[in-house]
């Protein structure tokens, strides 16, 4: 049992990395290792959410189950294709934060169709505490620990530690994903990227281009597989047919090289075998579909956000005043703890920080014929 000195090392360990602007993986590997030297677990799965949806958007798998991606798709299938109390769309909808499955469920972990059709009989996991990192924007992320058949139960004390430390992971997640990690062998034009898989599951048809983003998705150490987001979207896709969820899933992904992507996912009409079908599309994210992210990213409140907003579309201190109907000090204020919270020091790093130099560097080029910037020879 770790000693009360051990449990307040690791939590002030976590806060600091939290705090520390590390890239996403370097911060998820080291602070699950903190968690891990108090909470013993046989193996952990720590994955990213898309804020507004609460979907998967990459995974990072650590001890037993580091490598083990042959149930990925699986995994997908439960998490977002079946009723399940202790499923992250559900603790996000109720709002619990932390809970040890066996605790919560008891003797009744057939309620559980994760581990009943999977992480007992194909992974020898007997108990799973799950976390979600949210804050008031939505859910940033989501871990799940596990112990096989010979380990103890997770403890109330232990559950209620990971939700004490539930915050500091929020925070470090928000700052990996703003973390550079840019490389200069990014890919250039793949073309366009869709999926199509039956209502049985199987994928029909592939395009080039996807299969390069889904390569691309797949460019981490310690990753699941990438189609593990797209699974994660077609069976959210059938329950929106169903009418069980009311809005299309969607996600939005950050590549290695520092990118940011969207995913879509869409039921397809059909008659006999081709009733059931889903296409997923893969395209590089415009810049108003991560603007929000990365403010709520940055912490930025309600009158920052509009502030942010006028910056970037150009608007000088009196214009951002005049349509505010504040003074023009108090929008310099404003600006001053923008700067603060984005790491920058001025209107044009902010734009730059914003857009992840994803975009900016590519003003002025031509218009392709979708309406975005046409690709310039490297």
């Amino acid at each position: 049992m770790p000693t009360a000195l051990g449990i307040g090392r690791a939590r002030s360990d976590i806060d600091v990395m939290s705090r520390a602007g590390l890239p996403l993986h370097e911060f998820m590997d080291e602070a699950t290792a903190a968690v891990g030297r108090v909470v013993p677990m046989a193996a952990a799965c720590l994955s990213t959410l898309d804020p507004a949806t609460s979907m998967v958007s990459s995974t990072r798998k650590m001890g037993d189950l580091d490598g083990r991606n042959e149930d990925d798709l699986t995994w997908a299938r439960i998490e977002y294709g079946t009723p399940d109390p202790t499923a992250i769309e559900a603790m996000v909808r109720t709002g619990v934060d932390a809970i040890g499955v066996r605790a919560a469920l008891g003797d009744h972990l057939e309620q559980s169709v994760r581990m009943s059709e999977l992480l007992v009989p194909r992974f020898g996991y007997h108990d799973e505490a799950r976390v979600v990192f949210r804050d008031r924007h939505g859910a940033w992320g989501a871990i799940a620990i596990f112990r096989g058949s010979e380990d103890a139960a997770f403890s109330n004390d232990e559950v209620a530690f990971l939700a004490d430390v539930a915050p500091s992971f929020t925070r470090g997640i928000r700052a990996g994903l703003l973390a550079q990690l840019r490389r200069a062998d990014a890919p250039g034009d793949v073309g366009p990227a869709v999926i199509i898989v039956d209502a049985a599951g199987s994928v029909l048809q592939t395009s080039a281009g996807a299969s390069a983003q889904l390569a691309r998705m797949a460019d981490v150490p310690n990753t699941g597989d990438p189609l593990t987001i797209v699974y994660a979207l077609v069976h959210a896709a059938h329950r929106f047919a169903r009418g069980d969820i009311d809005r299309m899933p969607r996600v939005r992904v950050r590549t290695t090289d520092g990118v940011w992507l969207v995913l879509h996912a869409s039921p397809l009409s059909g008659v006999l075998d081709r009733a059931g079908d889903v296409v997923v599309t893969i395209e590089e994210a415009r810049p108003q579909e991560v603007i929000g992210l990365v403010a709520d990213a940055f912490g930025l409140t309600a009158r920052e956000r509009d502030v942010t907003g006028m910056v970037l579309r150009g608007a000088d201190t009196k214009e951002i005043a005049a349509s505010m109907h504040v003074s023009p000090y108090t929008v310099q204020d404003h600006l001053k703890s923008i700067f603060d919270k984005a790491g920058v020091a001025s209107r044009r790093e902010l734009v730059s920080r914003v857009y992840f130099d994803q975009y900016v560097p590519r003003w002025g080029d031509a218009v392709a014929a979708d309406g975005w910037y046409a690709r310039t020879a490297s």
